[in-house]
């Protein structure tokens, strides 16, 4: 059965993928760009390829943007607009910090209270939150993203509790590294601020972390994996994916418990 799927985060990566790939199975899309640009780029392609996706620009930190959601009726909300960055928590400026928290958790939960309210009102739908990998373990200098992802599975947890009485659905998908390039950025922003004469973390041990990235898995695959959760019925409250991820995580979860410091 054909659904209506709101998409923030659309201009982009696995977003923009995503709203693709359901529009060829014939849901109604509605996908949203931070920037005017992405929506033009995104627009021309929906209109080469045929699809009918409604593309408007949805910057989540904007009060006036974040407004046009409740314009729209929809069956399935995917909280998936974020950024990304990198560094040694001990050291990251506060700033970016709290940027990535304005965006990663602040915004997108701003978003998901206007989405929850309209689908509360209709007495059914879905909110998937577009988590990570890193939501359930922790990586050396990735500590900031992984923060917001710790607590965006913290918030949709409880969500999926709090919002179980009106018929309304949460859930997480969990993305392993994928080469989007979204990754990639991430590490590169720290070397804005790093200084190697001023900083303690050593430059060759962030540069060994940056190494796994030359190894990502193909995109394709986990943008074909949201096209058959995002309007599904029926799934797992987390999907993790690929397998392999999902198997090293649950291992990861396990040596929490016996860790010593």
């Amino acid at each position: 059965m054909a659904k209506t799927i709101f998409i923030t985060g659309a201009g982009s990566g696995l977003g923009r993928g995503a709203s693709i790939g359901l529009a060829k199975k014939g849901h109604r899309v509605i996908a949203t760009t931070e920037l005017t640009s992405q929506k033009t780029d995104l627009m021309r392609e929906a209109e080469e390829l045929g699809l009918d996706i409604e593309v408007f620009k949805l910057d989540i930190t904007n009060d006036r943007d974040r407004e046009q959601i409740r314009e729209y009726d929809f069956d399935v909300f995917v909280a998936n607009a974020a950024i990304n960055e990198g560094g040694p928590l001990a050291e990251v400026p506060m700033d970016r910090i709290r940027a990535l928290f304005e965006v990663n958790v602040f915004a997108t939960l701003e978003t998901v209270q206007i989405a929850a309210r309209k689908l509360v009102e209709k007495g059914s739908g879905k909110i998937i939150f577009m988590s990570s990998m890193a939501g359930i373990s922790a990586t050396p200098y990735v500590g900031p993203y992984t923060a917001t992802k710790h607590a965006v599975e913290g918030i949709a947890q409880t969500l999926k509790s709090e919002l179980a009485e009106f018929n309304v659905k949460v859930a997480t998908i969990n993305p392993g590294a994928f080469e989007t390039g979204f990754n990639k950025r991430a590490a590169e922003e720290k070397w804005k601020w790093y200084d190697e004469e001023k900083n303690f973390t050593r430059k060759e041990d962030m540069e060994k972390q940056e190494e796994g990235l030359k190894d990502q898995f193909d995109p394709e695959d986990m943008i074909a994996k949201m096209v058959e959760i995002i309007p599904a019925d029926h799934h797992k409250f987390r999907t993790v994916y690929p397998e392999e991820t999902e198997k090293q995580l649950k291992k990861t979860q396990e040596e929490r418990w016996t860790m010593d410091i």
